[in-house]
């Protein structure tokens, strides 16, 4: 599996919700041969400086990246018991202009957006898309919380959305399998989904700890 690249990550930066520390990331990437890794950890990217020192320090490409919360309304929607639920997708910076618009999107998630958490809306990311590689994020994404609400029209207008934003070679409906329930059959129709619409498919892991013996 060495030259399989894992592009959903979360370190001790994802507060609450990663174990796994930029160190111990990049070293075991580096073990196992894995030419590049990404570092997606939510709504935040307090650990990129430190990440990317560290991934060149050990000759691996580094990935800056966020799993960002996407408002359901808009980021200036802030109503109790409405707008506490959002979407999470995952943005992977291609290039120094998609590094620049990583960056306004989470500042802007946090002096606009913020609502129990750092949110974007689709008006952000329609500005900031350029040089920005989009994945459909696991099952609190939007698609597959619409495909597994039994709302695929609904999927399909946001899958739509998203690769009419991000450009068909740039969005990526992503593949999990943790062994939850529901993904196998998820899976099976998002890949529909990206051969009816002409969008690629990638397989992530959703990393939050290092080893099994780690996720208690």
């Amino acid at each position: 599996m060495a030259d399989f690249v894992h592009l959903h990550v979360h370190s001790q930066y994802s507060l609450l919700d990663g174990a796994a520390s930029i160190d111990q990331l990049v070293r075991a990437a580096a073990a196992s041969g894995a030419p590049a890794l990404a570092l997606t950890d939510h709504g935040v990217m307090y650990g990129a400086l430190k990440f990317y020192q560290a991934a060149e320090k050990v000759g691996i490409k580094p990935i800056l990246g966020c799993e960002v919360y996407v408002a359901r309304r808009t980021r200036h929607d802030k109503e109790p018991k409405v707008d506490e639920d959002s979407f999470h997708l995952v943005l992977l910076a291609e290039n120094e202009e998609g590094y620049k618009n990583l960056l306004q999107l989470v500042s802007l998630s946090h002096v606009e957006g913020f609502y129990y958490r750092p949110r974007v809306d689709k008006e952000l990311l329609a500005a900031h898309a350029k040089g920005l590689i989009a994945l459909s994020a696991c099952l609190s994404g939007e698609i597959p919380y619409y495909l597994t609400s039994n709302q695929p029209e609904a999927a399909r207008q946001a899958a739509g959305w998203y690769k009419e934003t991000f450009g068909a070679e740039n969005f990526f409906l992503e593949l999990q399998d943790q062994g939850l329930a529901g993904q196998k059959q998820l899976n099976r129709t998002l890949m529909e989904l990206a051969a009816e619409l002409g969008v690629g498919l990638v397989a992530t892991n959703d990393l939050h700890y290092m080893r099994r013996e780690d996720a208690r």
